[in-house]
């Protein structure tokens, strides 16, 4: 099978890997004990602090393990909604936000009668800045938005964003589970006040996290009485899979370039194979340097996605629908309907996402099999 959905998961790098198994069987100790066992790991715990904080260019006393992206998500703007700059309960995100950051609003709106506001996305698939200003009140302690579409790959303008929220004193949250380890995140830090990473995003394993406060805002905890963390959340801390998931942020902050020359040129690789049915096709994308090359979403006119995911999943090729959160659901692709396609054309999308050991060729022949399947299905 040759992997392309790389934005749904990734393999655990080896090297990550061999860390894991070297923490897990030398330094086992429980962070929290006081004996010699337990401050080796506590030890081995605040190195990946330390180094985690030094890749994002933040200071480590705002990091905090977690178990993965959607609990970042939720503790994270938690936190900011008890450290807001002013009363208010209203909060602005976007129609394509991953269902974790929903879920989590829609349990304040349950809780604490909050108001949310869902802003749409242009065609390029960047917020739509007007709609934004139009949406700040008064009352709006807090922004939450993804900082890179998982879907079709476009960024959102963090410092455009981030000059129209401080000057009310609204808080920002952003989702970079898919940005991380794919884009240089130098200066993300002084435009969001909080950052939610994904390990197996980036080859490191499942079930392991991040996310970053700004230490100088002081917020409550969710979870009363928690002492691991620093009172951030309960749980024994997953000392082995921080320290594996470490070493992938390592490898993938020093690749980072040639990774991205890489992805770049399976971009067009790609996009040059599918040119024969170009007028069946429809990629949706922004420009540099608001696009991720690793991820390509597009729409097949008149056919369904899931049609060719299974498909090109016959002939050898792992593509999907979307994000993986949603598949099943028989709901249309979130980024979709935030920017306007509704419908059939909506269920036309797929998503195809490269990696670290995607070849050309690999990227050539998956072009070629989706241009023989829409031709081979346009003769029936």
């Amino acid at each position: 099978m040759k992997y392309f959905d790389y934005a749904a998961s990734c393999p655990l790098d080896d090297e990550a890997a061999e860390t894991y198994v070297k923490a897990a069987t030398k330094y086992f100790g429980n962070s929290q004990s006081l004996h010699d066992s337990g401050s080796v790991a506590n030890s081995l715990l605040e190195n990946c602090r330390d180094e985690m904080a030094h890749i994002l260019h933040v200071e480590k006393e705002g990091i905090y393990f977690t178990s993965g992206g959607s609990e970042s998500n939720f503790l994270g703007i938690h936190a900011l909604l008890t450290a807001a700059k002013k009363n208010g309960k209203h909060i602005i995100t976007s129609m394509a936000e991953h269902s974790s950051v929903k879920s989590a609003l829609d349990k304040f709106i349950d809780e604490q009668h909050y108001e949310v506001t869902a802003i749409p996305l242009l065609s390029n698939g960047i917020i739509d800045l007007d709609q934004l200003k139009l949406a700040i009140k008064e009352e709006t302690v807090l922004l939450a938005i993804q900082h890179g579409n998982s879907e079709i790959g476009t960024l959102q303008p963090l410092k455009e964003i981030s000059n129209l929220c401080k000057e009310k004193q609204i808080l920002i949250h952003s989702d970079c589970v898919h940005t991380f380890g794919k884009t240089d995140f130098k200066g993300i830090s002084d435009y969001v006040d909080s950052i939610s990473i994904s390990g197996h995003k980036f080859y490191g394993p499942k079930g392991t996290g991040m996310v970053y406060i700004n230490p100088y805002l002081k917020w409550n905890p969710y979870y009363p009485a928690a002492t691991h963390e620093k009172g951030f959340r309960p749980g024994t801390v997953n000392v082995p899979s921080i320290a594996a998931m470490t070493v992938a942020a390592q490898k993938a902050d020093k690749q980072l370039h040639n990774n991205n020359t890489h992805y770049k040129q399976l971009r067009e690789t790609f996009l040059h194979a599918i040119e024969p049915v170009n007028e069946h096709v429809i990629v949706y994308q922004s420009d540099e340097p608001y696009q991720l090359p690793s991820t390509i979403g597009m729409r097949i006119k008149g056919m369904e996605g899931q049609f060719m995911m299974l498909e090109c999943n016959r002939r050898g090729f792992a593509i999907s629908t979307g994000s993986a959160c949603q598949v099943g659901m028989q709901s249309i692709s979130k980024t979709m309907h935030a920017m306007g396609i509704t419908g059939k054309d909506a269920k036309g999308f797929i998503r195809i996402s490269f990696g670290w050991h995607t070849t050309e060729e690999e990227s050539r022949e998956l072009g070629q099999t989706i241009v023989k399947i829409i031709h081979e299905t346009s003769l029936r």
